[in-house]
């Protein structure tokens, strides 16, 4: 789940606080050093989801239960990272997702990173409705008409 960062957001619209949630739906994400929330995001309620698909996670004859594979990744990860500095550029939300992912091998993959996820996200990712939508885009379409309207009226004017 993914939801826009005030300001950072605004300027970068691929930017923004990503979360994973357990199979119950209790989302759990990095939100700050050395704190892992639990059903509570850092920036407020998600705008946007990925629906990744639980027949992507390989089991085991120990262990077939894909749900608990699943849920035991991603408390892995929030165990992980609540004794985590946060750092904005390296070491943020999306790389305790990207732990997760990894942890559970999901799609067969050791590989998934902050930068694989933004874009994944970016691209893949469906808004939980049109409000969500308008939360994610209108500070950024703003920004860029008032930015376009002053580039255009001092053209005019010389």
């Amino acid at each position: 789940v993914w939801t826009p960062i005030p300001f950072l957001t605004w300027l970068f619209p691929f930017i923004g606080h990503m979360g994973i949630a357990r199979t119950d739906g209790v989302i759990r994400d990095f939100a700050g050093p050395y704190y892992v929330s639990e059903d509570n995001m850092g920036f407020g309620r998600p705008t946007r989801y990925l629906q990744l698909d639980l027949s992507r996670i390989p089991t085991t004859p120990n262990s077939n239960n894909v749900h608990g594979v699943w849920d035991k990744a991603v408390e892995q990860a929030s165990g992980e990272y609540k004794k985590r500095m946060h750092n904005l550029c390296c070491d943020n939300c999306h790389s305790h997702v990207a732990m997760a992912l990894n942890t559970m091998n999901y799609n067969r993959k050791h590989s998934y990173n902050m930068i694989t996820l933004c874009f994944w996200m970016f691209f893949r990712g469906k808004f939980v409705s049109f409000i969500g939508f308008i939360l994610s885009w209108l500070p950024f379409l703003i920004l860029l008409t008032v930015f376009f309207g002053f580039t255009f009226f001092f053209k005019a004017t010389k």
